[in-house]
């Protein structure tokens, strides 16, 4: 199965284990990987702070080059850049003077021609086909997670086809049950953590950080799943500054839905990169002896 690829910036720096990660996955399931050449950052939340032609614009020029590249489907694993990117190819496809516009000064014109998917999607095909059982060596039992989605996956700026329930996604929970682990229900699954927020406004942040770990633990959790390397970042390397904020004791780990699917897969902890986290995601692991 071939498919395109666009990192973006943040799985190229501080989330550089999820971009490991997904390839590692990707390849095992037999997906080759085609990364845009010469790709640039899709203007993620701060473009459309500023200019909102830019934030189509920036998006746009990728859209070129997976075109030009004769690419049909591209995955994107960071979400906000899978929110950015296919609300820029939406607009496109709607308002033929703007893509005229932006294609004027792209060497790589605009088609539409590239789907754009997320990183959920691309697994639930596999899980739906049941090549994902296939690849499936243990069951992660013992964990109890709360999937947690974050904003960029379920609410966009422009109608955008959706793959999954908005008030209610899950895409998570229905891959984490194929390896053995039963999500709990909670409140915040689709809250806000402040994403880059935590640059110019943290103390907001923190505190809707903090209301999601209340939410969390009260619904019984021992750790988190997410897909959205900023949600993950927030949650994992703040986590220890909004609990001692708010009083609260217990700590949770922040696991990359990859992480545990490439557990269950048989991957080792070190090519995942595990012990990269901040907030310590082996120790869970070792005390449920799923090591």
């Amino acid at each position: 199965m071939e498919i395109g690829y666009y990192p973006g910036c943040t799985l190229k720096q501080s989330s550089g284990l999820y971009d490991i990660q997904t390839r590692s996955i990707m390849n095992a399931l037999g997906v080759h990987l085609h990364e845009l050449k010469d790709w640039n950052c899709c203007g993620a939340t701060s473009a459309a702070k500023v200019d909102d032609f830019l934030a189509i614009a920036m998006p746009a020029r990728n859209l070129g080059i997976a075109d030009q590249m004769g690419l049909t489907e591209m995955v994107i694993p960071c979400s906000a850049c899978y929110s950015k990117t296919l609300v820029a190819r939406h607009r496109l496809l709607d308002d033929p003077d703007l893509t005229h516009t932006i294609n004027k000064d792209l060497a790589r014109k605009i088609t539409g021609k590239t789907k754009i998917v997320s990183i959920l999607e691309v697994l639930l095909s596999f899980y739906r086909s049941g090549d994902l059982a296939k690849h499936i060596v243990k069951k992660c039992k013992g964990l109890t997670p709360v999937c947690y989605y974050g904003c960029m996956m379920t609410r966009f700026p422009y109608p955008v086809p959706i793959s999954d329930d908005v008030e209610n996604p899950q895409s998570m929970e229905i891959i984490l049950k194929a390896i053995g682990i039963q999500s709990v229900d909670w409140n915040d699954k689709t809250s806000c953590c402040g994403a880059s927020a935590t640059i110019n406004d943290k103390e907001t942040s923190l505190s809707l950080m903090a209301q999601i770990m209340k939410d969390a633990l009260k619904s019984g959790a021992n750790c988190f799943v997410v897909s959205c390397p900023m949600c993950q970042l927030n949650l994992d390397a703040y986590q220890n500054e909004f609990c001692e904020m708010n009083d609260i004791q217990e700590r949770l780990p922040v696991y990359f839905i990859t992480e545990l699917l490439g557990l269950s897969m048989g991957m080792s902890l070190k090519n995942l990169q595990v012990n990269r986290h901040f907030i310590d995601g082996i120790g869970l692991l070792k005390e449920l002896e799923l090591l």
